[in-house]
């Protein structure tokens, strides 16, 4: 689990699949109202309001975006309370759960040569394919149409030198520069590899 303070009420939580499986979970129990659920959420809460010295109360919104193989993010916000609703809190945290999902492989990465690097073990591996952009002063790495059983060997690489993004595809399509549309892995090696 990798906790990251975005604003003062603001923190996102990124949970591998690893993370859920750890904890006897999985993405689909998310979707269902469990008692292991809300446990990992209070568990989460309370790590992040250990680390970034925040007091968790009241109402949250909780966004969760399932990254595929990746696992998942959640950006929790804390909801501001005037004086008076606080008198009559009793410590109970109130969720607004928002969930959306995606099928592609996207991950950020803060230089090139990273993409570079990991395309390098991406090919070597055999996995091919993609695509590049820039946006925000980050680079982009879109995989789509990889084989079931290459999700996570994928998935896993990518990890290694670059963090999953929530960033809309369509989003990073509409306003980002696209600089290898298609075969972005083996053109990377072959320009810069050889």
């Amino acid at each position: 689990m990798r906790l990251e303070r975005l604003t003062n009420n603001k923190i996102k939580i990124f949970l591998t699949i690893d993370d859920l499986s750890d904890r006897g979970l999985t993405k689909e129990d998310i979707w269902k109202d469990s008692l292991k659920w809300h446990q990992l959420f209070h568990d989460m809460l309370e790590e992040a309001s250990e680390e970034f010295d925040l007091e968790i109360i009241g109402s949250v919104a909780v966004e969760i975006f399932s990254l595929h193989a990746q696992g998942m993010v959640m950006i929790v916000t804390m909801i501001e309370q005037d004086e008076d609703e606080e008198q009559f809190d009793d410590g109970i945290i109130e969720m607004q759960v928002t969930v959306d999902g995606s099928e592609d492989i996207l991950f950020e990465f803060e230089n090139v040569e990273d993409v570079i690097q990991l395309a390098k073990r991406l090919l070597d591996a055999g996995i091919d394919g993609g695509s590049l952009h820039f946006m925000n002063d980050h680079y982009y790495l879109l995989m789509n149409g990889i084989l079931p059983d290459e999700t996570n060997k994928t998935v896993s690489l990518m990890a290694e030198y670059g963090v999953p993004s929530i960033l809309s595809i369509h989003r990073l399509l509409e306003y980002g520069n696209e600089i290898m549309e298609e075969r972005a892995v083996e053109s990377l090696v072959h320009y810069f590899m050889k």
